[in-house]
């Protein structure tokens, strides 16, 4: 399934989405009706998950980026259930990863300020039944900060 071109058919969309068939068909090398198809067994096959756009955060008034490392009191299925199911309910989480370490997950948290983290710790996440810590690391600055996964457009 992941030939030389469905890897630049992927690669192509990840820079930029929103070109035609005729412009991907160029860029990958293949005429439009075969990109077309292939294009259509990529979505079948459920590698593309949605079409997006990336904001810049800052702009529209997000400026605080910050990593929550969660820590849970007990691991038990209702615990581990619940708070899975709260995080995926805020917005301001926009990325959650259960991990091995000191933590039991880490947030990726966008809020306008340190009050609306604050508030948001506190009405959201404290009020998780089996949150016992959590340790707050502060986005100093982004220095990469990319959506795009590296795909080997010369195999296969």
């Amino acid at each position: 399934m992941l030939d030389r071109f469905v890897r630049r058919i992927l690669a192509e969309l990840q820079r930029d989405a929103r070109q035609s068939v005729q412009e991907l068909s160029a860029r990958v090398g293949l005429s439009s009706t075969p990109c077309w198809r292939r294009l259509k067994e990529i979505e079948k096959a459920g590698l593309i998950r949605r079409h997006t756009v990336l904001l810049d955060r800052e702009a529209i008034g997000l400026k605080e980026c910050l990593l929550a490392h969660v820590t849970l009191a007990r691991h038990v299925g209702t615990a581990v259930d619940e708070f899975e199911r709260a995080v995926l309910a805020h917005p301001e989480v926009i990325e959650c990863y259960s991990t091995t370490g000191d933590a039991d997950y880490i947030l990726k948290v966008v809020v306008p300020d340190m009050k609306a983290y604050d508030s948001f710790l506190h009405k959201q996440i404290f009020a998780i039944a089996g949150v016992a810590n959590v340790r707050t690391a502060v986005v100093l600055r982004e220095v990469k900060y990319d959506t795009v996964l590296p795909i080997d457009t010369e195999s296969a």
